[in-house]
């Protein structure tokens, strides 16, 4: 199948479902949520049209707590083994193609010789995987409040191997899926009530929890060679 052809499918069908999201963003909360209800009213058609949003969604870098939040309004707390699946399934396009490319990126080059600012992040990115162990990496950084798909292209920028990158991507998004589920089962409230969709505090805990796992890891790869090497 060609490529280019293969691309511009994806594109299209990225552009209908961002024509449909500003729609949905036009209309009253009531009338979108009369439209998550009428899928909602059949599984199998709520499930696949969840799983299509899930194959797109990384072409329009949508927050991935949204997967949990539609699969926790379709399925309630039931589904939540559902929402962490398409959660850690939908970062893995993002990671096969920053890894795909990471080759060309250590290849790089300054214009004196020297490395290039991308070979030498991956090159810092690969001393604190090895540092922290690249489950414990992933997961502490998928704790903190970061654009999912930035951990995603730097895990495998890193260098981190599939299925630690697996391992610690569910682990760091179960929180935030919860999260996500929480709202989604409450959402016909939520909308009603205009009540705040996730307490502050949860997040601010979650990235304290992220910090306390990375910040021991950041010293030793980061701080502790320079203070060897000035003393």
């Amino acid at each position: 199948m060609n490529r280019r052809s293969t691309v511009g499918r994806y594109a299209v069908a990225g552009v209908v479902v961002a024509a449909l999201a500003a729609l949905a963003l036009a209309v009253s909360p009531e009338a979108a949520l009369s439209r998550l209800r009428w899928l909602a009213d059949d599984p199998v058609r709520f499930g696949v049209a969840v799983v299509a949003l899930a194959a797109v969604r990384p072409l329009l870098a949508w927050p991935t707590t949204l997967l949990a939040v539609a699969v926790g309004f379709g399925f309630g707390w039931v589904g939540t083994p559902f929402a962490l699946a398409l959660v850690v399934g939908t970062s893995l396009p993002p990671y096969a193609l920053a890894r795909a490319g990471r080759l060309r990126l250590r290849g790089g080059s300054g214009t004196d010789g020297e490395p290039g600012v991308a070979d030498r992040f991956c090159r810092a990115g690969e001393r604190f995987a090895a540092e922290s162990g690249s489950v414990r990496a992933v997961a502490g950084t998928r704790l903190l409040p970061l654009p999912s798909d930035a951990v995603t292209v730097a895990a495998a920028a890193a260098g981190v191997k599939i299925r630690p990158f697996l391992t610690g991507t569910a682990l760091g998004e179960l929180p935030w899926v919860l999260c996500g589920v929480a709202v989604g089962v409450s959402l016909d409230r939520l909308a009603a009530s205009g009540g705040s969709l996730v307490d502050p505090t949860v997040i601010l805990g979650m990235a304290a929890v992220g910090a306390l796992l990375l910040a021991g890891p950041l010293y030793r790869t980061f701080v502790r060679p320079e203070s060897a090497a000035s003393a």
